[in-house]
């Protein structure tokens, strides 16, 4: 890996935005594809961090962390990206059920898939069924999120709407949160259940053949 690029890289493991900031514009300046700062960088940090929070090397304030300095990295990227016309992994929205005012779990999947590559369209949170409806079109995987035992079941309706508005068939739908569980999902059809952020990339990698 080049100098510059293993800076970038140590800098999202450790946490240091300013430092990621400054490396990627070096590295834009010195005529470095965006493409290959992020690939080779950002995208394979993000996946370095996922691994230690797997094996619980890392958790999630570092996890945190690391995924803030990835995106202090990606604001002065992303314009470069859509310039030289290179398409993102997927597009995934995600958001917070009707009922739940939780975002953190929410925040940190979104800045993990959009490490990972994915763009990322974000619902916010106490969503109604009718906005992830809306967002099918121009999705390839919606992602619930809910905290709370007692919006859970907004998952389901929420699942129940895009059925009964023609739009399940078009987008993949994987829930998450800490009360969630694999049966769960089986059972209000979604197509998987992300214990965590750093699952939520592989679940999504997967259900997209990446």
């Amino acid at each position: 890996m080049e100098p510059i690029l293993q800076e970038i890289y140590d800098g999202i493991l450790n946490g240091e935005s300013k430092t990621v900031e400054a490396k990627v514009r070096a590295a834009l300046e010195s005529k470095m594809s965006p493409k290959e700062i992020l690939d080779q960088s950002m995208v394979s940090a993000m996946a370095e961090v996922g691994r230690r929070f797997e094996i619980g090397e890392y958790f999630v304030p570092e996890m945190l962390i690391s995924a803030r300095a990835m995106q202090a990295g990606m604001a002065i990227l992303k314009p470069k990206l859509k310039g030289a016309n290179i398409a993102a992994a997927g597009k995934v929205a995600v958001g917070t059920v009707k009922g739940d005012l939780h975002d953190i779990g929410k925040n940190l999947v979104a800045m993990m898939l959009e490490g990972a590559g994915f763009e990322i369209l974000d619902l916010g949170t106490d969503v109604d069924p009718e906005k992830f409806v809306a967002a099918a079109d121009r999705v390839d995987v919606i992602a619930l999120s809910a905290l709370l035992t007692t919006t859970m079941p907004n998952m389901k309706v929420t699942i129940d709407a895009l059925k009964s508005g023609g739009k399940r068939d078009k987008v993949k739908v994987i829930i998450g949160g800490a009360p969630v569980t694999e049966a769960y999902a089986h059972q209000i059809g979604a197509d998987g259940c992300a214990p965590d952020a750093s699952r939520a990339v592989s679940i999504t990698k997967a259900l997209l053949g990446k």
